[in-house]
């Protein structure tokens, strides 16, 4: 992918799963990749993992859903690259409990995390975007989720900032395009990633998607030439049993 090449992407979420996978493609695009997680050691291992050079990464350590380290995070991806061409919002979190049950500051970290977060990253990386030379601006990747269509017990934080991710982009879609900046949300299905598996050890990890086809399919989104923009696609494993 030449359209890559040379091109800075922050990545959030880069730490496991699909952002770790994201990653990895980017660096084989010949991408300069900025690898961001909340746990400095998992991130910085997989950046020395898929780049043991170091040239083609940073692992920076930031909490999405805090202003402040946001604002460090991107001061330092200017310092050393120049500035950033593709923001993809993948952190995300969750906490599996009923409304009876859910005490408000776990519901309120998941959306802060979720929503929150690719709000505050996205609004401040604007300025960059839009100085970026991927055509006329840059693109931002939004990771939503199944959850995001429809709903299962014990979840509702997580689908209110799933909805709220799918709202936020549609209205970043057409707000930005004006900038030249594309947006695009990426409904996942299940994947055999940590997220699911370290926390539902019953699921059958056969009917799951590897990560890696996800990644492939944001690699497609960030690849489509200048006059298109996939504004939402939905990449669903083929034993999907919870969709439709």
């Amino acid at each position: 992918m030449d359209t890559l090449k040379d091109k800075t992407v922050l990545v959030t979420g880069a730490g496991s799963g699909l952002g770790a996978a994201i990653s990895r493609k980017l660096v084989h695009a010949q991408a300069r990749v900025v690898l961001a997680d909340i746990d400095a050691g998992k991130v910085a291992h997989i950046a020395s993992t898929i780049d043991p050079s170091g040239l083609s990464t940073m692992a920076l350590n930031f909490d999405v859903g805090q202003q402040s380290s946001i604002a460090d995070a991107l001061a330092a991806v200017r310092e050393r690259w120049g500035g950033l061409d593709v923001l993809i919002n993948n952190a995300g979190t969750d906490h599996t409990a009923s409304i009876d049950e859910i005490e408000s500051q776990e519901w309120t970290r998941v959306v802060q995390t979720n929503l929150f977060g690719p709000f505050l990253l996205s609004k401040a990386a604007l300025p960059m975007l839009r100085e970026s030379d991927m055509g006329r601006g840059g693109h931002i990747v939004n990771v939503a989720s199944t959850a995001a269509l429809r709903a299962w017990p014990n979840a509702s934080a997580y689908h209110a900032s799933k909805w709220g991710l799918r709202g936020l982009s549609e209205a970043m879609h057409v707000e930005l395009r004006a900038s030249g900046i594309r947006v695009s949300t990426l409904f996942a299905g299940g994947m055999r990633t940590p997220f699911l598996l370290e926390r539902f050890p019953d699921l059958n990890p056969d009917v799951l998607q590897d990560p890696d086809n996800v990644a492939s399919t944001v690699l497609f989104l960030l690849g489509m030439p200048r006059g298109t923009v996939i504004a939402e696609v939905m990449v669903l494993p083929d034993q999907e049993t919870s969709w439709p």
